[in-house]
């Protein structure tokens, strides 16, 4: 238990705080009262100090009456103290000493209450001029404070309000999240693009859903970090992956909450003076969030001896820089595997965990995505009066989820139908049933090959759909994401691109990142428009659609998504491009038996196309998938705008129509009966 002058104050951290506002009160009497001669004429000058006064004095009847009576009271009062004091961290940690302490609440008078800014102005002699100067401080407290305050303005603490002023006229400020801390009121934040979470709300270290290795290497970093064997500690892994759970389960470990910090890429953002001391008042690991580009590094001057250690969130990409990383560790978190998917399913949907093991098969999400994911998916079926959550839920549900960043770069295809929609030879077939087992085992391959294949196959599936317009290409896409269970997003190449210098690397990058994420098949159609050759650098425009190429070369390589490219230029593709494609899927125009196939379903079921007719068609007339829908599309129209049937004669006009949009000529006998057609 405290003793002493305040043995009877309550230990908390705001009563801390307004002892030593009464300390730094004091003091400034004794700096006015040689100019004034007493107390009583510092009051009559200065009329409100006279209610500090009276405030002071109850708390001073046990005769603590001047300011190093108070100091002296203050810290036999909190050496009894075993909560968490601000100030006093501040001042074990080494930003504050009782010197610099003393400053420092000093320049703070006029924050905690403006009339202080009065006795400024009056003492300076200055018209406006209500903060405290240098040369107020320097004189007050002796020449070893001018140092002292430089100190403070490099750590952040102080800040200069008129740095074009001589160094002696800066008048100077507290920084106003640090002092709020100190205050030990509940703290919001003051800085922008910070998240605070105490202590109490963070998850403990063994509920994290992680594999047991890792498990085993987090329960040894509380230890090095406190210990100082770790400056900072560097976790990447996708988003929504539980990177910042994990930092916040080891702050946890420590007695610390999280301060996370969100666009801190710039070494001259002034948020990084403070961010030490500003953890240490708040008992908090301050946690930096970015989202790296392949490339991309960003500098971070860290100053390891803060007092606190410092946590990054990364993604898989991007590189750190700067002074203060000879101690950091690096820490990745992979996509949780099944076993972890189902853990994180059960732990929202509740039931038995085996239940939900088709959902944990079928969406390879992170596991921050599953769990908002299974609440979304839990209330649509609540909506739709069931219990049980189905895959179509989870799909819509997932859809929400950063939907509308992914839309900006792409749109969404509808994927309904099968493969008997889809009329090719059986090579090309044999080869989309290929990829579709890659795509099916793409997360087990790596386990049934050897050592030395396992470590270099991902979980990407990266494939290249080439062949004329109208093969069937983009309709092979849908059903293959049909079959498989997931969205199909294209990407949209004139969202992608941008005028401005690294823009384009920075949208595919998120396009394939959200992909990554949501477990979508993305669609790049038309590819050779990004994947042409590289050439020579003839002026600044070929370097950069270079550099674009080598970016998208570099994504690709680390993609764990499944791409589609489609082309009908194969021979525009830059071969390195060929190189990384897990599957080449050929389509070629369709033969007779194909093309009959593809008239047989577009028709509608009651046409009265005569049979022979449609052979003769199918036999004579060369047309690719999409012609052959363009003519029955037509067809139909006839067949309305003439209010009878689609026949034989409306479907002849229609090739006819056909032949003439590609320049060519109609191989079909003239027909002769009464049956003539118009368009």
């Amino acid at each position: 238990m405290p003793s002493g002058q305040f043995a009877h104050h309550p230990q908390t951290a705001a009563e801390h705080f307004r002892l030593s506002f009464f300390a730094t009160i004091a003091r400034l009497f004794e700096q006015l009262e040689p100019a004034c001669g007493t107390s009583d004429v510092v009051v009559e000058r200065f009329p409100f100090l006279g209610g500090y006064r009276d405030e002071m004095e109850p708390v001073s009847k046990r005769g603590v009456v001047t300011s190093e009576q108070w100091d002296d009271a203050l810290r036999q009062w909190e050496s009894a103290v075993v909560d968490h004091l601000p100030l006093r961290a501040l001042r074990n940690t080494g930003p504050l000493n009782r010197l610099s302490e003393a400053l420092w609440l000093t320049v703070g008078l006029s924050d905690e209450d403006p009339r202080f800014g009065l006795v400024f102005e009056d003492i300076q002699g200055v018209t406006g001029q209500r903060r405290p100067t240098l040369g107020l401080l320097t004189s007050w407290y002796g020449e070893a404070a001018r140092a002292e305050l430089f100190r403070l303005i490099g750590l952040g603490l102080l800040e200069v309000v008129n740095t074009d002023a001589p160094r002696l006229e800066w008048a100077v400020h507290v920084c106003a999240p640090i002092w709020d801390a100190v205050r030990g009121e509940s703290w919001s934040p003051g800085l922008p693009g910070t998240n605070l979470k105490p202590v109490e709300t963070l998850l403990p270290l063994e509920r994290l859903i992680i594999s047991e290795e890792l498990r085993g290497r987090a329960a040894l970093l509380p230890r090095l970090m406190a210990d100082g064997e770790i400056g900072a500690l560097v976790v990447r892994g996708p988003q929504h992956n539980g990177r910042r759970t994990l930092l916040g389960a080891l702050a946890r470990e420590l007695g610390l909450g999280v301060l996370e910090v969100f666009g801190l890429t710039r070494p001259d953002d002034p948020r990084w003076k403070i961010l030490g001391p500003l953890g240490v008042a708040l008992r908090a690991m301050p946690v930096i969030v970015l989202d790296l580009a392949p490339g991309e590094s960003v500098e971070l001057p860290w100053n390891q001896s803060a007092g606190v250690p410092l946590g990054i969130v990364l993604g898989k990409h991007g590189g750190l820089g700067g002074t203060g990383f000879d101690r950091s560790l690096t820490v990745t978190l992979e996509l949780p595997h099944r076993e972890s998917r189902l853990l994180h399913w059960h732990a929202v949907l509740g039931g038995e965990p085996a239940e939900h093991d088709r959902l944990a098969a079928g969406f390879r999400l992170s596991g921050g995505t599953i769990r908002k994911s299974a609440r979304l998916a839990k209330a649509q079926a609540a909506l739709d009066g069931r219990s049980a959550v189905t895959p179509h839920d989870v799909r819509a549900a997932s859809r929400t989820l950063n939907r509308q960043a992914l839309d900006a770069l792409a749109t969404r295809l509808e994927t309904a139908g099968d493969w008997s929609d889809l009329a090719v030879d059986n090579d090309v077939r044999r080869d989309l049933d290929e990829l579709r087992g890659r795509c099916r085992h793409r997360e087990t391959l790596a386990k049934h090959v050897g050592a030395g294949l396992g470590c270099r196959v991902g979980f990407g599936v990266r494939a290249l759909l080439t062949g004329p317009s109208g093969t069937g290409k983009t309709l092979a896409a849908r059903l293959l994401a049909a079959e498989l269970g997931c969205d199909l997003y294209r990407l949209e190449l004139s969202a992608l691109m941008s005028k401005y210098l690294g823009e384009s690397e920075k949208n595919m990058h998120r396009a394939l990142t959200l992909a990554e994420e949501l477990d979508v098949m993305l669609l790049l159609d038309e590819g050779d428009a990004l994947l042409a050759p590289r050439t020579g650098v003839e002026n600044s425009n070929d370097r950069y659609a270079n550099l674009e190429t080598n970016f998208l070369l570099q994504r690709l390589e680390t993609f764990d998504g499944v791409l589609l490219i489609t082309t009908n230029a194969f021979e525009r593709i830059d071969s390195a491009f060929v190189r990384r494609m897990d599957a080449i899927v050929e389509f070629r125009p369709p033969e007779p038996p194909e093309r009959l196939a593809i008239w047989t379903s577009h028709l509608p079921s009651e046409h009265q196309v005569d049979d022979r007719f449609l052979r003769e068609v199918a036999a004579r007339c060369v047309l690719t998938g999409g012609q052959i829908r363009n003519a029955v599309l037509h067809t139909v129209l006839l067949a309305l705008d003439a209010g009878r049937p689609a026949d034989s004669a409306l479907l002849e006009s229609a090739v006819q129509r056909e032949y003439r949009k590609a320049g060519g000529v109609c191989p079909l006998r003239q027909r002769t009966n009464g049956n003539a057609t118009r368009e």
